[in-house]
């Protein structure tokens, strides 16, 4: 008759206690097996760990040779407790010897034993080890015992991956169970290269205690973080406003996994064999997680990512911890990981420490990634799975030039990796010294090179880098960054900030831009089926015409005596750029019946984003002081393409015959008006892109700071004249691209790219 365990919770308990005593990782290590084989009632128990290159070793045993430890090994997919590492499941043999897996190893003795029970060592959903028991008898293992031996192996996954047994290099996130160095790719957010260690924006809550002292306590905090994450759940319900169809289905159905009956009931069971709480989800996760990671059936795998967010969310609340990394102590070189980030976020991080950031969501476009290139941070969007193939500290590598992340690198990636940042910095050294040197072309044409800019912390780059001045200040920067809309008196002080640390040089401020991807916290848009073409920029502004009112006149406040420039964004139709400077006028005028000191001079311009506006230049160049081309939105409106679509990505090219006569004849009509143009959007700031440009005759460009000195050097290596005969040969090809070409051009004539 087969023997009865003992209480789990009183087994569990017993184990801590060995955990928590004294000695090397490997001296409890031993006293844990010892306990396991003695409670469970097993001849043998013994505890594999992974080591690098895919190598289960014996770490310990009670039961089969002492010598065998440190000796004995066995590759994942070898033999029974390679199978359960294969494929991370629990393994229960009455017979384990006639089993096809059966790997026999003469140094371990192990031949009198013939039932077998192994169970993986999960962390972070990933084998880092195996725990197996074995018995002389053809003993039937039950369910429970082995759920039992599973909530085991959770407590010693504690003590693998602790770095106390093996080197913490070896414990590291892996993909599939291989402990090889990982690339990711993505798309390109900001170039540059940033190497460091692994930062996760919100970390993994870490459980301080996984043995709970009352089961009962443990089952009433339980049911109070469940009630409050259903509470957050279904405000979050009430408040989306997103009324029936696609989107309401899967919201109803995330709340109908917060429901799940077999999920909670499986997070008591653990609570009941006397795991905290919080160690009880983690353990529930992890088995899911490991159980679906097998399924092949992609709709089933997505279902993971539903149970995970919730697994998070109720360790939140069970622990109250729900902020980010911001606050810690962070490595001297940090690479942030995250599944997706705002701008302000990014600014809450110690900017001298950071060194890369990789996102799983992200486009272009998106805020965090303009707030990136100021601070000169490579960053890698769209990074499939990065959360969950890294471990905190893990080494890593941001090659933001070819959008890849290298996790866990080689020893000669990294070195290949260091010499690329020696000459980056040499090439930054050489732009550094441009900085007092005009743009201007071998020929003489002179190029105004200026500065996009959106937040206070760019204004420092004005003046490091040489710059003509800001020829686009995103004001919405800072509005995204208020819990509420600010009022007239703080956008004053904002604005008379700039303009001060612009010390003279001329800054053109755009007015609010927000709607599709820029979304203010304090205001809840409708939703969109197509937002980038909906309600969105000056269109929301004219349709709330006070927060319009009250950002010009804290424009006209701030300059005072000092010149204003204003420009106003997404402007497709005349009567649209009537009523903006309708506001404007009145808002001068009311200024002076107050007497308050006017601007020295007020410029008024508009963007040129929508195609539609190029067919009225004659009533448009009546009206403004300057045009600034916003590229960007400007090449998605005229290819109907959405530019964070990355199936689309490489589709379109800014240097398409299309795209380059088209921005001609905005020059041409320009300068006939006699009204200046420039480029504000990313083609500016790219050396080729502004390459074409200058001989498509545009003269003031406007770019992030890390652009500049790129820029300057192209330029001052530049024989215009001779671009720009090349440039009319080519222009009228029915080519997809003129982008090759050029860069030959380039290549043929030296010009710095």
């Amino acid at each position: 008759m087969q023997a009865a365990i003992p209480s789990p919770r009183r087994f569990l308990s017993r184990l801590r206690d060995v955990m928590a005593g004294g000695g090397t990782g490997q001296e409890r290590l031993d006293r844990v097996v010892s306990l396991i084989a003695a409670d469970m009632v097993a001849e043998v128990c013994s505890c594999y760990v992974l080591r690098a290159g895919d190598i289960l070793e014996l770490f310990a045993t009670e039961g089969l040779k002492k010598s065998a430890v440190h000796k004995t090994r066995l590759r994942v997919g070898e033999g029974l407790v390679g199978d359960v590492a294969a494929h991370a499941r629990p393994l229960a043999l009455a017979d384990a010897q006639s089993h096809p897996h059966f790997a026999y190893r003469p140094e371990t003795g192990e031949e009198i034993y013939h039932s077998l029970m192994g169970v993986p060592i999960l962390r972070g959903g990933r084998v880092i080890g195996v725990v197996v028991v074995q018995n002389r008898s053809r003993r039937h293992y039950t369910d429970e015992e082995i759920e039992t031996l599973q909530t085991v192996a959770m407590v010693l996954a504690e003590l693998v991956a602790g770095g106390e047994l093996v080197p913490r290099d070896e414990i590291q996130a892996v993909e599939g169970n291989a402990l090889l160095p990982t690339r990711l790719e993505g798309i390109k957010l900001n170039g540059g290269i940033g190497i460091g260690v692994a930062v996760l924006h919100k970390p993994r809550i870490t459980i301080r205690q996984l043995v709970a002292d009352d089961p009962e306590v443990e089952l009433e905090r339980l049911r109070h973080a469940l009630a409050g994450m259903r509470s957050a759940i279904e405000e979050l319900f009430s408040s989306s406003d997103l009324g029936d169809g696609e989107h309401h289905d899967v919201l109803e159905t995330y709340r109908m996994f917060a429901e799940d009956v077999g999920w909670i009931a499986r997070i008591g069971e653990a609570i009941r064999s006397g795991l905290t709480a919080e160690a009880a989800v983690q353990k529930v996760h992890e088995d899911s997680r490991a159980r679906m990671s097998q399924v092949t059936d992609p709709y089933i795998r997505e279902r993971l990512q539903d149970f995970e967010d919730l697994a998070n969310r109720l360790q939140q609340h069970l622990s109250g911890d729900g902020g980010t990394s911001a606050g810690s102590d962070l490595p001297d070189d940090t690479v942030l990981i995250c599944r997706s980030m705002g701008p302000t976020e990014l600014l809450d991080y110690d900017r001298r420490k950071l060194r890369g950031l990789v996102l799983e969501e992200g486009s272009p476009t998106m805020h965090v990634a303009i707030v990136a290139r100021a601070l000169d941070i490579p960053v890698i969007g769209r990074a499939k799975d990065a959360l969950a193939k890294v471990e905190p500290l893990d080494p890593v590598i941001v090659d933001g030039d070819n959008a890849q992340v290298f996790l866990r690198p080689s020893d000669d990636i990294q070195q290949s990796f260091a010499e690329s940042i020696k000459l980056r910095a040499q090439r930054m050294a050489g732009y550094a010294a441009l900085r007092d040197l005009p743009a201007v072309t071998i020929d003489g044409r002179h190029v105004a090179v200026m500065l996009n800019a959106g937040l206070l912390v760019d204004l420092p780059h004005l003046h490091a880098t040489g710059a003509d001045g800001i020829g686009l200040y995103r004001t919405e920067l800072p509005f995204m960054a208020r819990p509420a809309l600010p009022d007239v008196e703080a956008q004053t002080l904002l604005y008379g900030k700039i303009l001060d640390q612009a010390r003279g040089r001329p800054v053109a401020f755009r007015t609010l831009d927000v709607g599709g991807d820029k979304v203010l916290p304090y205001w809840n848009p409708s939703e969109e089926d197509n937002p980038a073409l909906g309600w969105r920029s000056i269109r929301i502004t004219l349709d709330c015409p006070a927060v319009l009112r009250q950002q010009l006149r804290a424009l006209i406040l701030a300059a005072a005596g000092r010149e204003l420039r204003v420009m106003f964004p997404m402007i497709a139709d005349i009567t649209e750029l009537d009523r903006a400077r309708a506001m404007l006028d009145l808002e001068l005028e009311r200024g002076q019946g107050r007497g308050e000191r006017p601007p020295s001079r007020v410029l008024v311009g508009t963007m040129l984003e929508v195609p539609a506006l190029a067919w009225q230049m004659p009533a448009l160049l009546e009206r403004v002081d300057f045009v600034s081309i916003g590229s960007n939105d400007l090449m998605q409106f005229m290819f109907a393409c959405d530019r964070g679509n990355p199936r689309l990505a490489d589709r379109y090219d800014a240097l398409s015959p299309a795209m380059l006569v088209f921005i001609r004849h905005l020059v041409a009509r320009c300068d006939e008006a006699g009204v200046p143009l420039s480029v504000c959007g990313e083609m500016a700031g790219r050396p080729l892109d502004a390459m074409a440009l200058l001989a498509l005759g545009v003269r003031n460009l406007s770019m992030a700071a890390p652009s500049v000195g790129p820029i300057k050097a192209m330029v001052r290596s530049l024989h215009l004249g001779a671009l720009e005969d090349y440039l009319e040969t080519q222009i009228g090809r029915p080519d997809r691209s003129l982008r090759e070409k050029l860069r030959h051009f380039a290549q043929d004539h030296g010009v710095l790219l």
